[in-house]
């Protein structure tokens, strides 16, 4: 486990079923390429009893194809199934000639897969689970899969053989900004904090996009490469990653495009609204981004029950949309020479506040509230909803137990942040602006969140407490 970054949770839960005194049935989800199969691997020393990887778009018969000739790898027999009953009744055969003073490792990788057409496949896994796995007590199935959907639907919420028999649930989340420099060290890729940060504004912190960065190059460099270049790598996965994620893509990737284009973000039914879709259908679409890591949904504040909005948060897609979907330039190098543009500056300010959101954690850290009982929303207030001429909208507001507001403002800068007098009063009325629209009585404060601090000045009175870039980085 020497080559793991994090997955300490994960860890343990997987150790947790080893040494226990039954049979398990666990499953790992996530997004595609966040490493879920490499940590069974690493966890495992990739070491299985028995180890099938589900294929992308092929038949059932071809399913069963493979499956045969993968167990007759381990068994040393010959098999030819005609449906998933027959091909699971063989694995117990075979699994039944093992050892019985041990775990017996079965890693199913990218199960979803394997359920093609209109094969029995589910039904057959129910029986093997619960007819003959299950009674052996010393049976280990790891099942993973990028198609999130399907295996909470499937396996998580069946209703049918495998209802409650899910021992172990491993959600693979993207890495921190942390773990993000602990891999790129491992790979001897040295970038200063502020370059992996912009790292992560275009990756996030899927693992597989930095095992592309090549050392001997720059940021800059490496992005024309992925991105800019002739066939370049992260251009076309995205087809490739909706595809793989859910079936009917063109549905989650109308609603993913709408909100890349909303920054504030929707609420369900203005999605809803906005693509004529009917309310069933769009829950089920938004919750199934959610659970993949493409979106989250926010509180909006002082709104408990209604008004929830999602947001796009996925790094990769969001890039997508904004410099590489609509970029019909031949330029190769495009991103290098395009780096000082005021769009790139622009998107680097927005991207940075997303950053913040995904560690607000770390940011109550920074504040020594981490232990302390908090809600973290939204707010936004539109012209015509006051008496003001202008609205506003605060990204993050972090609400305390004892009684205490911080709206966050979040900037991203090469240097010390320095707040100019037109800012000064900026921030000043919108404080007042939502003090008046919330009618709150606790008390508000700001707090900047910024690359390297706020300048000592004339109108840095202003800050109650500030957050670096440094402060993101910790665990």
């Amino acid at each position: 486990m020497n080559e793991l970054i994090g997955r300490t949770r994960e860890c343990a839960e997987l150790a947790r079923c080893v040494a226990s005194d039954r049979s398990e049935l666990i499953i790992v989800y996530g997004r595609r390429r966040v490493g879920k199969t490499f940590l069974i691997e690493e966890f495992f020393n990739r070491q299985f009893d028995f180890r099938y990887v589900g294929a992308h778009g092929m038949t059932t018969r071809r399913q069963l194809r493979n499956f045969a000739h993968v167990l007759g790898s381990y068994s040393k027999q010959k098999y030819d199934f005609k449906d998933w009953d027959e091909a699971f009744y063989a694995l117990e055969d075979y699994l039944a000639e093992l050892p019985t003073d041990r775990k017996l490792i079965v890693f199913i990788d990218e199960m979803p897969w394997m359920d093609s057409g209109r094969s029995n496949f589910v039904s057959a896994l129910e029986n093997f689970w619960n007819g003959w796995a299950m009674t052996r007590r010393n049976i280990m199935l790891i099942a993973t899969g990028s198609a999130t959907s399907w295996m909470r639907d499937k396996l998580v919420a069946n209703k049918g053989g495998l209802h409650a028999r899910i021992t172990a649930r491993i959600h693979i989340s993207p890495f921190t900004l942390q773990e993000t420099e602990q891999y790129l060290e491992r790979r001897n890729i040295e970038w200063d904090r502020y370059h992996i940060t912009q790292a992560y504004m275009l990756l996030g912190g899927v693992p597989f996009y930095y095992s592309l960065l090549s050392p001997a190059l720059s940021l800059a460099q490496n992005i024309d490469e992925l991105f800019f270049g002739n066939d370049a790598t992260l251009k076309t996965e995205f087809d490739e990653l909706y595809t793989a994620l859910f079936n009917n893509a063109d549905r989650y990737l109308a609603v993913v495009k709408l909100l890349s284009e909303n920054k504030r973000g929707l609420t369900c039914a203005e999605i809803a609204k906005a693509l004529n879709f009917n309310g069933g259908k769009i829950s089920s679409i938004i919750k199934n981004l959610e659970r993949s890591d493409i979106i989250e949904q926010w509180r909006q504040f002082g709104n408990k029950k209604r008004g929830t909005v999602y947001r796009l948060t996925d790094f990769y897609t969001l890039f997508f949309y904004k410099f590489v979907e609509q970029n019909h330039s031949k330029d190769a190098n495009w991103w290098s020479n395009n780096l000082n543009s005021r769009s790139i500056e622009s998107w680097m300010g927005n991207s940075f506040e997303l950053v913040c959101l995904k560690h607000h954690a770390q940011i109550k850290e920074a504040l020594g509230i981490r232990g302390m009982s908090t809600e973290i929303s939204t707010w936004q207030v539109l012209p015509n909803e006051t008496d003001s001429t202008q609205g506003a909208q605060i990204d993050m507001i972090i609400e305390r137990a004892d009684r205490i507001i911080h709206l966050c403002e979040m900037k991203f800068s090469q240097d010390v942040y320095h707040i100019t007098k037109e800012y000064d009063k900026h921030i000043r009325e919108r404080v007042g602006l939502f003090k008046y629209v919330t009618g709150t009585k606790k008390t508000v404060v700001n707090t900047f969140v910024t690359t390297y601090g706020v300048a000592n000045g004339k109108y840095s009175s202003i800050v109650h407490s500030n957050v670096v870039l440094d402060d993101l980085f910790k665990a």
